[in-house]
């Protein structure tokens, strides 16, 4: 009998309408886990090269792993993975909340979809009953409002609903899926993904168990778990301010993103951004994800005045993307701006940065108010943030239609801008200036394979515990947030763990710390499924799902000048404040880290020997036919 590992997948044609049911793999378990990891081997399998990622030919996946739905701390997590029509590379968002576990006590490990819908549908699970809906009268609502007609209509509130908005619709670029209201799958546009397939909704109830190998060594390991969580340096921070708490952390670091990374710290942040300043002016109370002993989230209210909204976990991230990076230091704006892109399906991060570059533009004068079409996009200027992103969402006038093209193309459309466009890949960087965090952003965003992200590698351990990146990695200087010797090591490591979290999918804020040695990971992967896995094995499993996205993008044509930073970051050393002084140094981190990976330091393109090592020999094979293996 196979334990925690989901019985099921489903593929959805929705050109013909047809639903099948299939037995998940034993061997995609026991080799990717879930989640991620099983995601991108279903692309790496199944996705023509080349494809427009916004046709019908793109392929479109949901993952959950063996955690979700059990003891096993903080496992409410999800993926979403395609072709990403941001970056034209790897797609994939992470999400949490509940709907995770639903799915799971429906009986399935993943949902592909293929094809396009000749009119709107979401699919509705409901066990083993599964059925294509009309959305006809969904188009158009916001995601708010789209989990309230569903639940109303199968008469269950208790129903998990993921969704897109208007933005997905609109096939907006950095459109992103929403689940539980203020849940996002943010990054790499999936939700405009989910919108050119005509598919608005899943909706799921499951109520089966989750039988798991080890149900006695389960409750003893979350015991023990959750010990160690409560003595993580952030737990504290998270448990009473959420990630807002990491804006004091990085703006006293010099390294947080202000004015469009022109700098990296700024004094009014103090005021009127800083985790305890949200939490006393907004927090009402807090809330958690399904089986999380953090509860980083809060419900939030602003309770009159032109910015009054009610919503859920306004993150760290969401304070940089529509404040400090556009020079906006009022709370109470940047609350209601988060709100607004969860009922319309947006990422923050992207659709703040793309706006943070305007203003950029418009400082420098390369937009005027005829470009925008009345919009003044001064620095700090709430109301046209605001006004920015209902244009994007809806793709309204020329303006509208060139925000929701991202940061990327729509520098390659205003002549000037490109040295200040602050992406990777076609993906804009988080709310940490990678001048002040060498291997967490300098190594970790560039080499990224969904692009400018932090997660891929949250290279969190060593600089939080000094003793534990000696132990790791040889040396306490892989802790300094300046070295870039030991760099390559640390994003390696973090790289493969954070891929393991990702495919059992389990949090990585629970993860970012105390739990995240191998060991303790081959201990609940053990109890979960009782497959005896070491710490070697975990490792191992991390690289192979690094490895299996790494093909995936060489396949679609990148190469090492691809693994890079904006030039900002590789040429203007930082102005003011503990990081001033700093550039980028990536090309020895950059060699370093190939060498270690294994790849070709002059294409980047991995080497035969090292996917053979990792059971990728038909993956070399492939690559080798299109001329894009080192031998």
């Amino acid at each position: 009998m196979r334990h925690a590992v989901p019985e099921n997948i489903l593929r959805v044609d929705l050109t013909r309408k047809k639903v099948v049911k299939q037995s998940l793999p034993d061997e995609l378990a026991r080799n990717y886990l879930g989640g991620r990891g099983a995601n991108a081997k279903i692309l790496w399998d199944e996705l023509k090269a080349g494809v427009d990622p916004l046709s019908p030919d793109n392929i479109l996946v949901f993952g959950i792993g063996p955690a979700n739905g059990t003891l096993a701390p903080a496992s409410g997590r999800y993926n979403v993975s395609a072709k990403s029509p941001l970056t034209g590379f790897f797609g994939d968002a992470n999400s949490g909340g509940h709907w995770a576990a639903e799915l799971k006590y429906a009986g399935y490990g993943n949902l592909v979809f293929y094809g396009r819908a000749d009119k709107p549908v979401y699919l509705w699970i409901d066990d083993d009953d599964v059925e294509l809906r009309d959305a006809t009268r969904l188009w158009g609502k916001d995601t708010w409002e789209t989990e309230d007609t569903i639940t109303e209509e199968l008469g269950d509130p208790e129903i998990k609903v993921a969704c897109i908005g208007p933005a997905g619709e609109n096939l907006v670029r950095c459109a992103c899926v929403i689940n539980e209201k203020t849940r996002a799958a943010g990054r790499t546009g999936m939700g405009a993904v989910m919108g050119s397939k005509n598919l608005k909704a899943i909706a799921v109830r499951g109520t089966k168990s989750v039988k798991v190998a080890d149900p006695e060594g389960l409750f003893e390991f979350r015991k023990e778990a959750n010990a160690l969580i409560s003595t993580d340096l952030f737990y504290e921070l998270y448990a009473k301010y959420g990630t807002p708490g990491l804006m004091t952390i990085y703006n006293e670091f010099g390294a947080q993103t202000h004015y469009n990374s022109k700098e990296g710290y700024a004094k009014k942040a103090e005021d009127n951004l800083y985790g305890e300043v949200y939490v006393e002016r907004v927090v009402k109370h807090v809330s958690a994800c399904f089986s999380c002993p953090l509860h980083c989230s809060a419900v939030y209210a602003v309770d009159s005045g032109p910015y009054a909204c009610v919503g859920e976990s306004c993150e760290y991230e969401n304070l940089t993307a529509y404040g400090s990076r556009c020079g906006n230091y009022n709370l109470e704006s940047v609350v209601y701006a988060s709100t607004l892109a969860d009922k319309l399906g947006m990422d923050t991060i992207s659709s703040g940065a793309t706006i943070g570059f305007a203003m950029e533009c418009w400082e420098k004068d390369l937009l005027d108010e005829k470009s925008t079409e009345g919009l003044i996009l001064e620095w700090g200027n709430a109301e046209a943030i605001i006004e920015a992103l209902r244009r994007m969402a809806y793709r309204k006038g020329k303006f509208g239609n060139l925000l929701a093209e991202g940061t990327k193309r729509m520098s390659e459309k205003i002549p000037g801008s490109e040295k200040f466009a602050i992406h990777i890949k076609g993906l804009d960087t988080p709310a940490v200036d990678p001048r002040g965090m060498m291997a967490y952003g300098g190594l970790g965003y560039a080499v990224a394979s969904r692009g400018g992200d932090h997660l891929r590698a949250l290279a969190a351990l060593g600089y939080s515990l000094p003793g534990k990146a000696k132990e790791l990695f040889g040396s306490e200087e892989a802790a300094d947030r300046f070295s870039i010797k030991y760099a390559a090591p640390v994003v390696k490591f973090h790289e493969e763990m954070r891929a393991i979290a990702d495919s059992l999918d389990i949090c990585k804020y629970i993860t970012r710390t105390a739990l995240l040695l191998p060991e303790i990971m081959a201990k609940l992967i053990n109890v979960l499924t009782g497959w005896g896995i070491d710490r070697a094995g975990v490792l191992r499993i991390g690289e192979r799902i690094v490895n299996i996205e790494r093909a995936f993008n060489v396949r679609e044509g990148l190469t090492r000048k691809d693994d890079t930073q904006p030039e900002r970051f590789l040429k203007e050393p930082l102005k003011s404040g503990p990081s001033a002084g700093h550039v980028v140094n990536l090309k020895p981190m950059l060699d370093d880290y190939y060498r270690l990976r294994g790849w070709d330091l002059e294409t980047g393109y991995p080497t035969r020997g090292k996917l053979e090592e990792l059971g990728l020999s038909d993956v070399a094979d492939e690559l080798k036919r299109i001329g894009r293996l080192a031998e």
